[in-house]
């Protein structure tokens, strides 16, 4: 499962963008076609955070569908796949969005 590693790198960048600030919350994008499980991220994400400043953060996931333009007759469609093909028949693709794997944001608590 990949997915515990990408959620400990996750921690690791927002940790350090932190600067030893608890974090309050952490907004993720996830593509539909990154190849993430991001239920599975959810789930590695508070054992991972256990004992650094995000412990206790709330994770707020938020899934970006695919989308690709045909390259031979230029329509654009949401994808679930990565092996779609156009209604024209072809598979000439140039995806648009749905790749993403990003920390959108994160919330941090007020300084005592």
């Amino acid at each position: 499962m990949h997915e515990l590693s990408i959620t400990r790198n996750i921690v690791a960048i927002v940790e350090e963008a932190a600067k030893g600030r608890r974090v309050r919350r952490v907004t993720l994008e996830v593509g539909e076609l990154c190849g993430v499980v991001s239920e599975a991220i959810a789930f590695c994400f508070d054992v991972v955070s256990a004992g650094t400043a995000l412990e206790g953060a709330s994770l707020e996931i938020r899934k970006i569908e695919g989308r690709a333009r045909c390259e031979s007759c230029g329509a654009e469609f949401t994808t679930a796949t990565l092996f779609a093909t156009c209604d024209c028949g072809s598979g000439r693709l140039t995806r648009l969005h749905g790749e993403e794997l990003n920390v959108k944001s994160m919330e941090l608590m007020e300084a005592a």
